[in-house]
């Protein structure tokens, strides 16, 4: 790999996933612009992530049985397009359809990071993901952010304008610097076989159940909070309202540079458990720091710190132990680990809204603290075997 290969898919998977959160902020605008409800337009972003975790198991396979440079070079055109689409939407509904396609076509950072763990040397391979993971991150927290900021200034569709712009530089990117590489299963399989070989995953590799639960529930806590966020900023507690609360994505951007140092730690012998280990302990004082978040913007500041550290160092140790499993199935291997994390989020962010409506602030915390105490519980119960060798 040539010294800029890593920053570049950093960026590129940056730039992807971004597109899932851009619309975030923009529900109030949404609903002023068709004349419609909050409640409504809520089906924007929902179709997104549905698109998103259908991409992950209906695409994410792929690329073991066809040559990844064109999955992502497809998927990032299609991108472009959808996110056109999106930009001109006439209604709420072809804007959902758009949205379902964007979140579909994203899932492209998906195919990049099985790339980069494919070409990465082994004794490197944690420090390679860890490096991309990092601006997978930033497209996370960085989408909300600069959603709101260019929809307060220009309006939504202007967001959208954005983001196609910012894809089609992305596509010219990859274009010029993906390898060319055959498949790595040559092996003749249907696309039904294909995705059957997927699910089968799950009950091939204990590894990837432990990885998955508590990637699940790492993200459900990382979820948990953000979902609680923005009305406890809007509470009498602080009167801020939402756009403060997506301006705290930028010192969640801090937890980027923990990805790195995550993964040279990971790729010592030994060193996934022990980087969990420590992610666990960071999610869980972060709950401690969220506890006083009603009495002080300190807490909260410093909890988003802690808590983007540990669910970043979280997902490198994670993903360096499911990519020595099967070099041949990396793909099937990532579609199933994040179809895992992202079900987490979703059960979070779910269960979160309930927790404040019942019981506000310290309700939410308590119920993030669970999520993380559930991963302290699996991964104490992980017993870590000799993974196949990639």
């Amino acid at each position: 790999m040539q010294r800029a290969f890593l920053p570049l898919m950093a960026i590129a998977c940056g730039v992807a996933v971004a597109n899932i959160y851009y619309v975030q902020p923009l529900l109030e605008q949404l609903a002023a612009s068709f004349h419609s409800t909050v409640a409504n337009i809520a089906s924007i972003p929902t179709a997104t992530q549905a698109g998103f975790a259908c991409g992950l198991i209906g695409l994410g396979p792929l690329g073991d049985r066809y040559p990844r440079h064109r999955i992502i070079l497809g998927m990032g055109a299609a991108l472009v397009v959808m996110l056109s689409l999106a930009a001109l939407a006439p209604s709420v509904t072809v804007l959902a359809i758009a949205s379902f396609g964007v979140g579909l076509m994203a899932s492209i950072a998906q195919q990049i990071v099985p790339l980069v763990a494919h070409l990465a040397p082994a004794q490197n391979r944690g420090r390679a993901v860890g490096l991309v993971m990092s601006g997978l991150l930033i497209g996370i927290l960085g989408g909300r952010v600069l959603g709101g900021l260019v929809g307060q200034a220009a309006g939504w569709r202007a967001v959208f304008g954005m983001a196609a712009l910012l894809n089609v530089c992305s596509l010219g990117m990859l274009w010029r610097t993906l390898p060319r590489l055959p498949a790595d299963d040559t092996s003749a399989q249907t696309y039904a076989h294909l995705v059957a070989s997927t699910l089968s995953q799950f009950g091939k590799h204990a590894e990837l159940r432990a990885a998955g639960i508590t990637g699940g529930l790492f993200f459900g806590s990382f979820s948990a909070f953000w979902v609680g966020l923005t009305p406890l900023l809007d509470s009498p507690a602080y009167r801020l309202g939402p756009a403060v609360a997506g301006l705290f994505g930028i010192l969640g951007l801090t937890g980027a540079l923990v990805a790195p140092v995550s993964g040279r730690h990971a790729d010592r012998p030994g060193g996934p458990r022990r980087v969990l280990f420590g992610a666990v302990l960071c999610v869980l004082a972060s709950w401690g720091l969220f506890a006083a978040g009603s009495h002080g913007l300190f807490w909260l500041i410093l909890g988003v710190v802690v808590l983007d550290a540990g669910v970043q160092g979280a997902q490198i140790a994670n993903q360096s132990r499911i990519y020595a499993l099967d070099a041949a199935s990396r793909s099937r291997i990532n579609a199933v680990y994040m179809t895992q994390y992202f079900i987490g989020g979703a059960v979070g962010s779910f269960t979160a809204s309930h927790a404040w409506a019942r019981g506000g602030w310290p309700a939410v915390v308590a119920t993030g603290a669970t999520f993380a105490a559930a991963a302290l519980f699996v991964h104490a119960l992980w017993n870590p075997g000799t993974p196949a060798k990639a």
